[in-house]
């Protein structure tokens, strides 16, 4: 990477720049599911795009929200596509945040407001990356495009699709995905996959209406039913009991083991920054990363039924109905996992149950040997000066099959935040070191003799 300091010299002469940048951006509403914003985002990135140096286009997705295109040709044609998006989590609870969502302070050492951590703040830190090095040494090194959409907060419905239509415009050798973390030791976490996911509705139906709770005696109460079933999908040791449920998980290498065995332990800081005081089945160290890291999962994210007020009412509920989810690992795939589940209730006795589902988002896990992955991971111990966190998959999920899948391309992430972040909640933010240290990474990966395909 000849020539890597001058570039660092410019990212940390021109970082304050950027970080202007980042409030003007955070401060344009982008709200998918509210619909607020969105038009005037990809607008706005679009130009951003094109002030730091890359053509530009916004293009039309059929149903959905646009998505902005980026592309800047280097000396070598091997290209890394970055994905990100454009679009943020509602802001609500409003009374939460110190200080209002879309009026981006710098405070603390630290940006807050809604949308520099979950994910405009990477996009910037990558552009400043983009920057220094068009300023520094006059071109890129490799080649670089940027898929930036605005529908990952509401799943990404239309991204599998637009991706397999327009296959050719976003051909890459490697796919750096939207974002990451340092952890509570300031190492950066290096992802390498996602796993996937299922949202289901599981309903009950009883009487035509509400009754009173007097006849539960004898007219079946659907709460019970929808508790019944819900009781089968789940043992008390958190084994999911769904037949079939497991045949299809990937074994692990032996390089995700130890990776996975050998990372550091967070469990204090993770109880006391959530409030607990054990974790499921009182795991901890290496066992508590394995299962976090590599098991599926079934989560019930709420349940629906009869009178919720204060007091008293005393009545046997017409419905009830509960939101599940369920997260896959490589290889199970959301339409099988969603049949089984139709299976295991109608063979348990719960045929009356009604399930709808959604399609899901199946899993997926780049190879920690790629020789993509090895650039990441010695690009992110250069400019972070310290030993990175190599993670074979995050624990919540994304659209990154579509990379993987349909273009055939590793992928790999790591990004601005930090532990103390808060995506998705009041008072998200960066910290200004991290900003800096994800733009010098990003342009160390770009200075890297990546190995081209074959």
């Amino acid at each position: 990477m000849d020539g890597i300091e001058e570039v660092y010299e410019y990212i940390h002469a021109h970082w304050s720049e950027a970080i202007e940048d980042l409030k003007r951006y955070c401060a344009q509403p982008s709200i998918s599911a509210q619909d607020i914003g969105i038009a005037e985002c990809a607008a706005l990135t679009a130009q951003l795009l094109r002030e730091y140096g890359m053509e530009a286009q916004v293009l039309p997705v059929e149903g959905g929200n646009p998505v902005v295109f980026g592309e800047l040709k280097g000396d070598s044609p091997y290209t890394i596509l970055f994905y990100n998006h454009y679009d943020v989590q509602p802001p609500e609870p409003l009374d939460l945040w110190t200080t209002p969502p879309f009026q981006p302070l710098v405070t603390e050492g630290k940006v807050r407001g809604r949308g520099t951590s979950d994910d405009k703040g990477d996009i910037i830190a990558r552009l400043l990356a983009v920057k220094a090095l068009l300023q520094t040494k006059g071109r890129l090194p490799i080649s670089a495009k940027f898929l930036i959409e605005g529908e990952e907060e509401i799943g990404s419905p239309h991204l599998p699709q637009f991706l397999e239509q327009n296959r050719a415009l976003f051909r890459a050798d490697a796919c750096f995905w939207e974002g990451g973390r340092v952890g509570w030791e300031d190492r950066p976490e290096i992802i390498l996959g996602v796993k996937g996911i299922v949202g289901v509705e599981l309903e009950a139906r009883g009487p035509v209406r509400d009754l009173h709770s007097s006849l539960g005696t004898i007219v079946p109460n659907p709460a019970w039913r929808l508790v019944w079933a819900l009781a089968s999908l789940k043992d008390m040791d958190e084994n999911i009991l769904i037949e079939g449920f497991y045949e299809d998980v990937q074994p692990l290498r032996p390089e995700e083991i130890s990776a996975v065995q050998s990372l550091p332990s967070d469990e204090a800081e993770l109880k006391n920054t959530l409030g607990i005081d054990r974790f499921v089945k009182g795991l901890s160290g290496p066992a508590l990363n394995m299962r976090s890291i590599f098991e599926p999962a079934i989560n019930i994210n709420g349940l629906i039924s009869g009178y919720t007020g204060p007091g008293s009412k005393t009545i046997l509920p017409a419905t009830a109905r509960a939101k599940l989810d369920i997260r896959l690992v490589p290889d199970q795939r959301p339409s099988d996992i969603i049949r089984k589940l139709r299976q295991h209730l109608d063979r348990h006795g719960f045929s009356d149950i009604t399930l709808t589902a959604a399609e899901g988002e199946p899993p997926t896990r780049t190879p920690l040997g790629h020789p993509f992955v090895k650039a990441v991971i010695e690009t992110a111990r250069a400019s972070y000066g310290t030993e990175p966190i190599v993670k074979p998959n995050m624990t919540g999920s994304g659209p990154m099959h579509a990379f993987t899948e349909t273009l055939g391309v590793p992928a790999a992430s790591c990004g601005v935040s930090n532990p103390d972040s808060r995506p998705h909640a009041p008072d998200e933010n960066i910290r200004l070191a991290d900003f800096i240290l994800g733009a010098k990474h990003i342009a160390a990966l770009l200075l890297y003799p990546h190995q081209q395909r074959p």
